[in-house]
């Protein structure tokens, strides 16, 4: 039996409980993929077992892996991202960035060499995808022309992740750039050179 508390969000993940007639006495928990698992004997019901998930829950909350832990995973991503949509453009590299506190990426022309923010590494796998899709349009289109603005928009949540990302930043306590996101690289094109 299996049973979804509260709907998830970035901070408060999808916890499903599951029932093991293999556990007599102990419930446990673990992660699996973006989800806490938590399994309880069956004779643990009502306030006892709603009180132990929440305290594994919240136990094991604050030690979350990273969704996206690699630079490796980031490299995988740009491949699928830069053949669906963006012609197959590949970067020379691209990694985590632990120096980027006010942009959520950025390109170098010169060398094809994307930083994504260490700040993206729990959000969603589709926001993530959007940031590197942005930077990865950086290589075809260096500024952000009309023709930019199209290749950036063939990743089809990008609206959706630009959202995601004004709430993020403010809950992060980002400086605003006192107007309207622009985007994944949220000061200027200062950070594209070539």
């Amino acid at each position: 039996m299996t049973y979804t508390t509260e709907p998830p969000d970035l901070f408060r993940p999808n916890v499903e409980i599951r029932v093991s007639s293999r556990r007599k006495k102990t419930a446990g928990a673990h992660w699996e993929g973006d989800r806490i698992i938590v399994v309880v004997p069956p004779h643990l019901r009502g306030v006892d077992r709603d009180e132990m998930v929440d305290h594994l829950s919240r136990r094991l909350h604050r030690h979350r892996p990273y969704l996206h832990a690699s630079d490796a995973h980031l490299e995988e991503r740009a491949e699928v991202l830069g053949d669906r949509y963006l012609d197959g453009i590949r970067p020379s590299s691209i990694r985590w960035s632990t120096t980027q506190n006010k942009r959520w990426g950025s390109c170098t022309l010169l060398t094809r060499e994307i930083r994504i923010s260490e700040r993206l590494r729990v959000v969603p796998s589709w926001v993530l995808d959007a940031v590197i899709a942005h930077e990865l349009a950086h290589l075809i289109e260096p500024n952000h022309s009309p023709r930019f603005k199209e290749l950036e928009n063939r990743y089809p949540r990008k609206r959706e992740a630009d959202t995601f990302l004004d709430g993020y930043s403010l809950g992060l306590h980002m400086p605003d750039d006192g107007g309207a996101s622009p985007g994944p690289d949220t000061e200027d094109d200062s950070d594209i050179v070539g």
